[in-house]
């Protein structure tokens, strides 16, 4: 998904780093793939890799996974970049992720669905979906450990253990990325982060579905140096 922006922000001076989380992509999976467990992992790798501070950049399961991190660690944070997702106690699942969830159907799901099948949902949200890009996607799917894997993170999902964070006590700037057609998580989840953070700018792109960094990466690239652009500002100038 980072692949056109990583070398934008290598350009803006950032010292880039994409985490290939446990069981998605070409890392193993690391059980039990639970939300807890990604959480978790991902401290691991920040201190293995002695990062103190970060813009943090999120979308989907990534924005569950980073922010409820982000909670637990707000010193590490620099600002945040959020795009389709939620983090919501009152939040609600898509169809698919229901699905998922329920014992018995989410194991026929993951076991029958094959990688034509898988393309032909992210297409159904994302049309511009590139072959070298769905093969990439479909290894979250690849084989028995990870299908395994995908179903503990989604039944892991209660929304309800968002309660207890309080992501507006991170008082940092926040840059939200959003497709205008994004079925998954609709732009009325991009409105009420607007509402509820403070220091936030928003920017939807016209025409792009839920893999808004795969639809419009030139217009995600442009957005997020500029926000960028205006931090750095900001911080010289209170320095």
């Amino acid at each position: 998904m980072w692949r056109e922006i990583l070398p934008t922000l290598d350009e803006a001076g950032r010292h880039v780093i994409a985490p290939d989380l446990a069981g998605f992509g070409d890392s193993e999976p690391d059980p039990p793939g639970t939300w807890e467990r990604h959480v978790e992992s991902l401290e691991r790798f920040r201190r293995e890799l002695g990062i103190e501070r970060s813009l943090l950049v999120v979308h989907d399961w990534g924005g569950l996974i980073g922010l409820r991190w982000a909670c637990e660690h707000p010193e590490a944070i620099e600002a945040l970049v959020i795009s389709s997702t939620g983090f919501f106690s009152d939040g609600k699942w898509s169809g698919m992720a229901e699905a998922l969830r329920a014992p018995g159907t989410g194991e026929q799901v993951v076991n029958t669905i094959d990688r034509d099948g898988f393309g032909g949902l992210l297409r159904s949200v994302s049309p511009s979906m590139s072959d070298d890009a769905l093969n990439e996607y479909w290894k979250a799917y690849g084989d028995e450990a990870r299908r395994g894997g995908q179903l503990e993170l989604y039944r892991s999902g209660d929304f309800e253990v968002l309660e207890q964070y309080d992501l507006a006590s991170i008082e940092v700037p926040v840059l939200l990325v959003w497709g205008e057609k994004d079925e998954f998580a609709p732009p009325a989840g991009a409105h009420r982060f607007e509402r509820e953070l403070s220091d936030t700018e928003l920017v939807v792109i016209d025409g792009a579905g839920h893999f808004v960094w795969e639809d419009a990466p030139e217009a995600c690239a442009t957005a997020l140096t500029g926000f960028l652009g205006r931090i750095s500002a900001s911080s010289d100038s209170s320095t």
